[in-house]
């Protein structure tokens, strides 16, 4: 890519295209091209055919979707399926049609079997079950995933897919409905301290092992990937991850410490705990000259310090 090459963003405002965009702004780009919602609905596809035939976008970065938590995916299945695949079919056709030089999808680690061996290999993908509570959103990023190493196997394309384990970052969502469980936790246990609470709950056991990435270490993976990579260099996708877990416990202890909250922390284990345990192998994006660089708690600090200031999506 040129410093002045006409890059599309979908997604820009969210938590993982903010991070592209500082990254790439911080790099010296200078041609970006984002459209918020309001402006364009990637839904809509006559809207999302005309945008691509007026601008003609270069470069194409697909972090624009339908996300949530368990809850989210659980109670409105239809919704993260339908609208994740509407968005996928609109913008990854629509690079085709206007002749995009290389397009970058962003998958999800939920892709993957949920009793998938540890850590997760690229090529593990549908290899048994998915994990019922998000079944519907990890089939419409298999099937993006999917269509785009298609579109570079029938027509050619340089289309490339990611798949980011477990992200948190600057521009979170904090909403106490469907947020994922790192901000969510942000948010509880901040509220608890300002409130005096005595506890604060968390759904399940707290024995599933999770992932965490900071979405500034993912931006930099991505903006790599785009300068240094192509499709045929990295195969149908690659996972981006840190190549460690914690368990959900352990996450609480780490939060509540950062924040600074004195209250008890209960686990509510009626409630379902998801896959238990979801660790990426990063041994193929390493291998390409990458790797994570913030650590966990480097990670909460910063974000906290976000929320702090108000600079997030409740």
């Amino acid at each position: 890519m040129n410093k002045d090459s006409k890059i599309y963003i979908a997604g820009h405002r969210g938590l993982v295209g903010s991070a592209i965009k500082r990254e790439l702004e911080q790099k010296g780009y200078t041609n970006l091209l984002c459209k918020t919602h309001s402006v364009l609905d990637l839904t809509d596809s006559k809207s999302v055919e005309e945008f691509f035939e007026e601008e003609k976008p270069e470069y194409v970065i697909l972090s624009a979707a339908k996300v949530g938590g368990i809850q989210g995916n659980n109670t409105y299945p239809v919704e993260f399926f339908t609208e994740n695949m509407k968005i996928q079919l609109n913008v990854i056709g629509n690079s085709y049609k206007t002749g995009v030089k290389k397009l970058l999808f962003l998958g999800s680690s939920c892709i993957y079997p949920k009793n998938a061996p540890q850590p997760m290999k690229e090529e593990y993908l549908l290899s048994s079950t998915l994990e019922k509570t998000n079944e519907m959103y990890a089939l419409a990023k298999i099937s993006g995933l999917k269509l785009c190493a298609s579109y570079n196997r029938e027509y050619g394309t340089n289309y490339i897919s990611v798949m980011p384990c477990n992200l948190y970052g600057l521009n979170d969502n904090y909403d106490t409905r469907n947020a994922h469980v790192l901000p969510m936790l942000v948010r509880r246990f901040h509220e608890a301290k300002e409130q005096n609470l005595p506890q604060v709950t968390v759904w399940g056991t707290g024995t599933p092992l999770r992932e965490f990435m900071y979405a500034g270490d993912l931006a930099s993976a991505v903006v790599y990937l785009l300068e240094n990579k192509n499709a045929d260099e990295i195969g149908e996708f690659i996972n981006i991850g840190t190549g460690t877990e914690v368990t959900i416990l352990e996450l609480a202890q780490k939060i509540k410490k950062i924040v600074g909250y004195a209250g008890e922390l209960v686990f509510d284990k009626t409630k379902p705990d998801g896959t238990m345990r979801k660790l990426m192998d990063v041994s193929r994006i390493n291998s390409l000259g990458w790797e994570a660089k913030t650590t966990l708690e480097e990670g909460i600090k910063i974000v906290y310090d976000d929320f702090l200031n108000g600079n997030v999506r409740k």
